[in-house]
Formats: C-alpha cells, sequence, structure tokens
C-alpha cells in the first residue's frame, strides 16, 4: 500500500506533461493508463472497448497508438469525467460509427463556456503551457509521421443529470454527478464489481493537494461546499483503486479512506475560518495571511493554494467589492497615479532604492509593488528592472505551486527582456 504522503509532497509534482509515452501503462487485467495533459484510459471488455476523456486534439494520435496496441476492437463508448478541452478534444480520432459518447447534462453548457471565451483562456492560459504543448507538436511530428488533429468540440450522445447506469461484456458501470470538481459536469465512472472509480480532476489536478477553487488563468468560481459534497459521494464507495485525472493510481481502501477524510477536513476547516472572519469583519487579504492549515489537515498545495482559495469563498459569497475603498467602484485602478507618486518621491530611482530595502528585509512582494510604481513613471528604470527580477527570483525558489511557479517564470523572462532591452538602449545613446 502507498504511503499516504507521497500524495502530498510528490517532488516536481507540479509538473504537468503532454502525452509522450511510447506505450500505455498496465493497471490491472482490463484497465490501460496513457498519460498526458490528462489522463486518458482503456477499459476492454469481451464486447468492446470504452475510452475514458480522449486528451487534447493534438495528444489523441498518442493515446490512440497507445490503446490500439492493447486491443483494437471497436470502440463502443467515451466517457467524459468532465468537459474540459483536455478531456473531450481527441473524441473525433476515437469516435467510430457506433460509438457512444456519455456525459453529465451539463457538459455542453460547459463546452459552450469553453468556445465563448477560448481567445481569453488561451492567452491566460499560454504562459503556463505553451511550451509543454510546443513539445507535444514536436513529439507528434517526430515520432507519429502525421499532421496535428483539430480540436474536437463533441455532442455527446447520452446525457444523464444524477446517476447512469452502463453495462458492457458483464463490466458493470455508474456513472455519478460530482459537480463540486472543476466543471459542473463532472462526474466519476464507478465499478462496483471491481472497486474501481475513475475520478478525473475532480480533486484538481494533483490528489492528495487542496483543490483549485479558482484559476488564476481564468476560469468560474468553484464552490468549497459543493466540492466537499461530491468528495463524500466518492469516499461513500470505499473503493479499492482510485484512478484521477492526473499522475497514477491512489491503491488500497484505507489509504483512500484518510487522503479523502483529511482533504474534506482540510477543505471545510478553510471555509468555516474564512466565513468566521468575514463575519468577524477581517478583511480578505488577512484571511489570505492568517488562516493556515493545522498540521494534522496538511495537504499539498501544488496547484490550488490555500490562501487563493480563501480569496475565492470569499468573493463567492460575497462578489469583488469589499468596502476597502471607493476607488473599488470606479474604473480607475491605483496604477492611474504611479506616476504623480515617482514624481513626488522625487523619481523612479529613489522608489527603486526603497524597493531594495524591501528585497533586501525579505518582503519581496512588498518590493514588487514599489518597483511596479517606479516602472510606471519610467519604464526602463534598470534599477527597478533588477529589483523585479531579484524578487521574483526569490519567489520562484519558494514556490512548489504549478500556477504560481509558470507565473513566476513568466515575469522573469519579461523582466530579464526589458532589462536587456533596456541596457541596450542605454549603451546606444
Amino acid at each position: 500500500m502507498a504511503s499516504a504522503s507521497l500524495y502530498r509532497s510528490r517532488p516536481g509534482g507540479h509538473q504537468i506533461q503532454p502525452a509522450s509515452q511510447a506505450e500505455a501503462t498496465k493497471i490491472n487485467d482490463f484497465i490501460y493508463l496513457s498519460e498526458g495533459l490528462s489522463n486518458a484510459f482503456l477499459i476492454t471488455t469481451p464486447e468492446g472497448r470504452i475510452v475514458v476523456n480522449t486528451g487534447m486534439g493534438f495528444e489523441a494520435p498518442v493515446h490512440k497508438r497507445n490503446f490500439d496496441a492493447v486491443d483494437d476492437g471497436p470502440i463502443r463508448y467515451i466517457l467524459f469525467t468532465q468537459g474540459h478541452v483536455d478531456h473531450v478534444g481527441g473524441t473525433d480520432l476515437f469516435r467510430e460509427e457506433s460509438t457512444k459518447v456519455v456525459a453529465h447534462a451539463n457538459n455542453q453548457t460547459h463546452q459552450a463556456d469553453d468556445a465563448r471565451i477560448s481567445a481569453f483562456r488561451a492567452m491566460r492560459s499560454g504562459f503556463a503551457f505553451a511550451d509543454t504543448i510546443r513539445k507535444a507538436f514536436q513529439y507528434i511530428q517526430e515520432n507519429m509521421g502525421g499532421s496535428i488533429p483539430p480540436q474536437s468540440r463533441p455532442t455527446p450522445d447520452i446525457t444523464f443529470d444524477d446517476r447512469y447506469e452502463l453495462e458492457l461484456g458483464g463490466l458493470r458501470m455508474e456513472l455519478l454527478w460530482t459537480p463540486g470538481g472543476e466543471t459542473t459536469d463532472s462526474m466519476v465512472i464507478w465499478l462496483p464489481d471491481r472497486d474501481v472509480v475513475f475520478t478525473g480532476n475532480l480533486f484538481s489536478a494533483l490528489f492528495g493537494h487542496f483543490p483549485n477553487l479558482v484559476t488564476i488563468r481564468g476560469d468560474r468560481y468553484r464552490e468549497a461546499l459543493v466540492f466537499i459534497e461530491s468528495l463524500e459521494r466518492v469516499l461513500a464507495l470505499e473503493a479499492e483503486l482510485l484512478l484521477p485525472g492526473h499522475g497514477g493510481p491512489v491503491v488500497g481502501k484505507q489509504t483512500i479512506r484518510e487522503e479523502l477524510t483529511r482533504l474534506r477536513d482540510a477543505v471545510q476547516y478553510v471555509h468555516d475560518e474564512t466565513v468566521k472572519g468575514m463575519n468577524h469583519g477581517t478583511d480578505v487579504h488577512t484571511l489570505m495571511r492568517e488562516i493556515q492549515l493545522p498540521p494534522e489537515l496538511e495537504v499539498g498545495e501544488g496547484y490550488g493554494k490555500v490562501s487563493w482559495s480563501v480569496r475565492a469563498i470569499w468573493e463567492n459569497y460575497a462578489g469583488w467589492f469589499h468596502h476597502s475603498s471607493t476607488t473599488e467602484l470606479y474604473d480607475v485602478p491605483a496604477k492611474a497615479v504611479h506616476r504623480d507618486l515617482v514624481e513626488l518621491a522625487g523619481g523612479a530611482d529613489a522608489i527603486a532604492e526603497r524597493a531594495a530595502k524591501r528585497l533586501e528585509a525579505g518582503e519581496p512582494v512588498e518590493a514588487i509593488h514599489l518597483a511596479e510604481v517606479a516602472l510606471s513613471g519610467a519604464p526602463t528604470n534598470a534599477a527597478a528592472l533588477e529589483v523585479m527580477i531579484a524578487a521574483h527570483e526569490k519567489l520562484e525558489s519558494k514556490s512548489e505551486n504549478f500556477w504560481l511557479t509558470q507565473w513566476l517564470r513568466k515575469q522573469l523572462a519579461d523582466h530579464r527582456s526589458r532589462l536587456s532591452a533596456a541596457k541596450a538602449g542605454n549603451a546606444k545613446s
């Protein structure tokens, strides 16, 4: 049985890679895994195959090659654990004339959401996945010998509201709605005779880590209490094998029960402490700093973060107006007066100097605030850019969260480029 701590402290666990395995991984005598931006699974039966999630469109050739090498029988069903693009995108390559695509009734609503703001999402997530996608394209072109398939936007053949039963080749499946996942069409697939549950990304991208109740790439808020309800639906199954949307299987009824119980109680604790603070009149930034999990509820923060979830819970209940300043109600951001502050301080160099002192005092975020003021008035100020780089390097060295790490690296690349350009410009002048 795997150690419970494995799921909370995997070294490098926040790295997500595209499909590039040479073959599928055998989970048991009838389930196979092909890893990618999200896991795709093959279920074999005497009467045909079942595919659980199809990856992005560009990953589908890899998943299909891996699955066809195991079993080339007809694909009878494609099941989506959620409607995100990395679950549905390869459908067209897998779908055969007799294939039935099964999803929750909210699937089309979610896919429409994705399509409606697809350009926005692409811009907001590019910093995290651009290099990964480039490597995926390169792998497919070098190893698959074909063109990159387009992204599918499939329409399910079968939808359901709360629960749906399927049977194929003697294998019984129960599809259970779990709207507390990353999307409101999230579902889990329960094999009651085998004690196996496919959970997709119900628990976000890293099992045993705090869920992502808000994504910095841009998405709808996720309800903490609905997440807990969905988690408890899985907990009640008493599964022996849990197959998540990222990473390998979680094995053992006791391990699964302990991990899910700890995760449930951690989310409940953060929710309750946030609500308590709201009712006591504590501001959101104070709560983001002060609410921390007690040792017995410690979970990883490789994908979601407790502090981000505090703010997500707050704003899910109360919206974006925090009653801290009249300026929140108007369309003039704080940076509109940054140049005034630069002038009053006697120039950007003075503010950059103060930013450097805050950095030396171990306050990198405060240093960034000040450096941003300096750069608003003098975008090529080398001293301010150097502080920005040093502050981001300090934060990046301590980050174990996927999204935060990718954001900090993007900012570092941008500021290093700006500093190089500024120095080149000064040399010419």
